[in-house]
């Protein structure tokens, strides 16, 4: 399938301070991400006919121009089924439909063979974000902030969920595609290390923050001094709701107590 990927200046804490939106098929085609209007996005845009628009998830640096191409090509706009609220107050714009796990897009790919030449799968890949999705098609995934060819992904609470965000990784593994297609940074070409060192980097991360907690450190604060080697003084919000989400996970582990409110966290007994 015909799949066109434009970089889009956007206001984004991604080092590139791009967001690439990808246009998936000529004919009946799916807009993904549309995070901003640009010259190449719009010449695109009027030179296919698009039919679908869809976000990977609703944060900002992802959504930017829904409305606006929602509005100029007369698309079906779709949102995440169990996140329509959340997609409404990113976009401004209530979706037509919404799509969930096996939705798929039966897409023309306007080789003039009629509709039936290619299909897009959506897949749940929530933890980046709750209403996180991917589009799988052919052998490739546009696989929006699941993963990174270099860096490794913000995970931070209350948005994000280290459990579901490690589980997505792995089950996008299993699929082993020939290629992943981020929205920030270089196509993946070698997908299944990437996303196995995506997956260490969180484990050993996690062990960090254990470790510290082990060692005395029971505000979040102090644990995100012990977990980080290195200076994060330009990124220290990111790095605090990232251990906050790793903490949470190890207290549904049942690995550590976690209070909420006070951010106070201890070792049980059991484990200490």
């Amino acid at each position: 399938m015909d799949i066109a990927r434009v970089s889009l200046s956007v206001d984004t804490r991604a080092p590139t301070g791009q967001t690439y939106a990808y246009l998936l098929g000529r004919s009946d085609a799916l807009l993904v991400d549309p995070a901003a209007r640009s010259e190449r996005l719009d010449t695109l845009v009027d030179e296919r006919d698009v039919a679908h628009i869809a976000v990977t998830h609703t944060h900002p640096d992802h959504v930017g121009a829904v409305a606006h191409y929602a509005e100029a090509t007369g698309a079906t706009v779709w949102a995440h089924e169990d996140h329509v609220e959340r997609f409404e107050r990113a976009t401004g714009r209530t979706p037509d439909r919404v799509l969930g796990e096996g939705t798929w897009f039966d897409i023309d790919d306007g080789d003039g063979e009629g509709d039936g030449d290619g299909g897009i799968s959506v897949l749940d890949t929530p933890g980046h974000a709750p209403d996180h999705v991917s589009f799988a098609v052919d052998g490739d995934v546009v696989c929006g902030d699941l993963a990174v060819a270099e860096g490794s992904v913000v995970v931070g609470a209350p948005d994000g969920d280290m459990i579901d965000y490690i589980f997505a990784l792995l089950r996008l593994q299993a699929r082993a595609p020939e290629r992943l297609l981020p929205a920030h940074g270089p196509a993946i070409r070698e997908p299944t290390e990437v996303l196995a060192r995506l997956v260490e980097h969180r484990l050993a991360r996690e062990e960090r923050v254990f470790t510290a907690i082990e060692a005395g450190a029971h505000d979040v604060d102090a644990v995100v001094d012990a977990a980080y080697d290195k200076d994060i003084s330009d990124v220290r919000d990111l790095a605090r709701a990232t251990v906050v989400a790793h903490i949470e996970k190890l207290a549904e582990e049942g690995r550590v107590e976690w209070n909420a409110e006070s951010e106070r966290v201890t070792v049980p007994e059991r484990f200490a």
